[in-house]
């Protein structure tokens, strides 16, 4: 087997794109044991500020829930997204280099 810059560059780009979709890969598992495995995982404590020495209303702890809650689900779309963003980016990277290599090394 001939090593030459061509060469490098095919290997280095093949792993680079095997790269990114093992780091995406373990993201999205991350995140799928955080949803439907450890609930509690990124479950954070909430504790009723005072403001002026008075405690807020329920109705204004409850709003408060309620963004803590669309932020976390924010927070997880958006580290679903660029999860499949690695592996969609990373798989065909991937795929396109090393059949090239495999085609190189088949000539010769």
């Amino acid at each position: 087997m001939k090593v030459s810059v061509r060469l490098i560059y095919l290997y280095l780009f093949a792993f680079v794109g095997l790269l990114t979709v093992v780091i995406g890969s373990v993201r999205m598992v991350d995140l799928g044991l955080k949803v439907f495995v450890f609930r509690d995982a990124d479950r954070y404590e909430y504790m009723s500020p005072k403001i002026d020495g008075e405690e807020i209303s329920p109705v204004e702890e409850q709003q408060i829930k309620d963004q803590a809650s669309r932020e976390q689900t924010r927070n997880r779309q958006r580290e679903f997204s660029g999860a499949f963003a690695m592996i969609a980016i990373g798989l065909p990277l991937y795929l396109y280099h090393w059949k090239t290599i495999q085609k190189e090394n088949k000539k010769s």
